[in-house]
């Protein structure tokens, strides 16, 4: 018979949060690329700046926590690079730039490398 472990039940959590975080980086990554069809003034690229605003400051919450197990090297180049998508979203939205492909690049090399 299976003896079950706090191990495991950690091991789950583990595996379904990189699940839900790879899902909102792939949603994050279709709502860029939609923008970049519709062009950086529509409706859809004010969406999904909001939305990659909210994911970046939700995960660079998560990094900062003490409960983060990720080392701190990492984490603190995970921020940097949060920071550095909100910084550039926010020069989208203020028609400084339109570098939507540049933050879908960065978010496929973060969502592959879950």
């Amino acid at each position: 018979m299976y003896q079950f472990s706090y191990a495991d039940v950690q091991e789950d959590d583990v595996t379904e949060s990189k699940d839900r975080e790879r899902q909102v980086l792939d949603r994050s990554i279709e709502m860029l690329q939609l923008a970049i069809k519709k062009g950086s003034d529509s409706q859809e690229a004010i969406e999904a700046l909001y939305y990659v605003n909210r994911v970046w400051i939700r995960l660079i919450e998560d990094l900062g926590s003490a409960e983060n197990q990720l080392d701190d090297e990492l984490r603190a180049n995970l921020i940097s690079i949060g920071i550095w998508i909100i910084k550039e979203s926010e020069r989208i939205r203020h028609r400084e730039t339109d570098n939507f492909q540049g933050i879908i690049d960065i978010t496929k090399m973060i969502r592959d490398g879950l």
